[in-house]
């Protein structure tokens, strides 16, 4: 094994799967800093959890806000690519402009709150942790305000009344998608899926404002069901 560090372990010749290490400290960083906090977990308490030690947490990751970084990402990730995929799944280019909202929110939602603690990590510990995890988290939000906004403008151009300025109309739904998926993850008794999708949706078309009955808004020529 090309990529196996072999060291000492307990006074035994072992070999150390680098993958293994890292994976270890990605389920051990997911599940204390949901349940005790990151600013409340130290190296020494996750290595401890991932049954690792301490110099093989440096090999892998600079510091705790590394692995955190790489924590929030991989929910990020999921749900991007979760939202992109039901864009090209059938029949979303046809379908009414709620339709299409509720789906991609539903694909979201899907991919980012099965894992508790994978989600309370990604929504709430990130917050206010250094500079640094909030410039990352402002790249995010523009990824998101990029990807909502092109929603936002088909959705115009399908009928729907957006009022003001668009790019202001996305940031604000950007920023509240945020807080209810953080609030989300502060409480034990998360919401179910299908209630934060419905929410988010709700909010979604609230910005997004009513039709104006054409087809474009409303599906094409009713044949889009």
């Amino acid at each position: 094994m090309v990529d196996a560090v072999v060291e000492l372990w307990d006074g035994v010749r072992a070999v150390r799967d680098p993958a293994w290490c890292r994976a270890q400290l990605m389920a051990a960083g997911r599940t204390l800093f949901a349940v005790y906090g990151y600013a409340h977990t130290s190296v020494e308490h996750l290595c401890a959890e991932a049954q690792v030690e301490v110099r093989e947490f440096r090999r892998e990751f600079e510091s705790r806000e590394a692995l955190l970084t790489d924590l929030y990402d991989q929910v990020a990730m999921a749900g991007m690519q979760a939202s992109q995929a039901e864009l090209a799944a059938e029949g979303m280019e046809t379908c009414p402009t709620e339709e299409r909202v509720h789906r991609l929110f539903a694909a979201y939602v899907r991919a980012v709150t099965p894992d508790p603690h994978a989600a309370r990590v990604a929504f709430v510990e990130v917050l206010g942790v250094s500079p640094a995890m909030d410039e990352h988290l402002t790249m995010w939000r523009q990824v998101w305000t990029d990807f909502l906004g092109h929603e936002a403008e088909r959705a115009r151009g399908r009928g729907h009344a957006v009022d003001g300025d668009l790019e202001v109309v996305v940031k604000v739904l950007t920023r509240s998608v945020d807080e209810l998926l953080a609030h989300h993850g502060r409480h034990p008794r998360q919401m179910p899926p299908d209630l934060l999708t419905s929410e988010l949706t709700r909010l979604s078309m609230a910005m997004i404002g009513p039709a104006d009955g054409s087809v474009g808004a409303t599906g094409a020529a009713s044949g889009a069901s």
